[in-house]
């Protein structure tokens, strides 16, 4: 299967980089206390030192926001997912425990202020890209049980004409949440930097870390730019 990032993305910042991980034979489980103690400790740390009129000018945040912006999408009514989390963390509420494989991953995207978005590849058919949608793409919204036309030009990252992700990191679909069955799993960073120390090579470590100690899965890793805009993996 390949996952390809077309150019046009490149044109909205050259120096957008997708961080994809695939896990396999991964292990899920109900949430234990040692997993939602992580999440609570992330979310107390960003509490403590984020404000909420900070949260837009976060490095990353203000970057998936600019690249909405140049792509067309409205970022104040259609936040980045992330942004709308961490507005809800920074005001005093806690993200649901679900199960443990999205409570790690929603802690290390809040450790980390990164877009973190895992994806069951079971409803995974055909080949990944991030792209500008055409007509014939359609989405399925969480919870929902008909799927939705999906106008055309918007920024998407789709398998085929099946919108996984729409408007970019907005909203997720119900096809590929990840559940307790989920075994084996699609991983999207997206970041802007990296490098030792950056946040997204911090995370991709760490989710790297989680799936082979946590979970006793197998990974593999790969960096999608503007250098290397297209992978293959099994």
């Amino acid at each position: 299967m390949k996952y390809t990032i077309s150019k046009a993305v490149f044109e909205l910042n050259p120096e957008i980089k997708f961080g994809i991980l695939i896990g396999h034979n991964i292990k899920n489980s109900e949430t234990t206390a040692e997993d939602e103690e992580r999440l609570r400790n992330a979310e107390d740390k960003m509490r403590r030192e984020i404000k909420a009129e900070q949260l837009r000018d976060l490095h990353n945040i203000a970057l998936y926001r600019d690249v909405m912006v140049k792509s067309g999408i409205n970022p104040n009514k259609y936040p980045p997912s992330v942004e709308a989390m961490f507005k809800r963390i920074i005001k005093g509420g806690q993200l649901p425990a679900i199960n443990s494989l999205v409570d790690l991953c929603n802690a290390v995207s809040v450790e980390n202020a990164l877009s973190l978005g895992g994806h069951d590849m079971r409803d995974i058919h055909d080949d990944l890209e991030v792209r500008f949608s055409r007509k014939g793409d359609v989405f399925l919204p969480f919870g929902a049980q008909e799927y939705e036309d999906v106008p055309e030009n918007e920024l998407v990252f789709t398998s085929g004409n099946t919108v996984q992700t729409l408007k970019w990191v907005w909203r997720q679909s119900e096809l590929g949440k990840l559940t307790l069955d989920s075994c084996d799993v699609f991983f999207q960073l997206v970041g802007f930097e990296y490098g030792d120390g950056t946040p997204l090579t911090n995370a991709m470590n760490e989710i790297e870390k989680l799936i082979n100690e946590r979970f006793k899965g197998e990974c593999v890793s790969y960096l999608v730019d503007i250098n290397n805009p297209s992978v293959e993996f099994i």
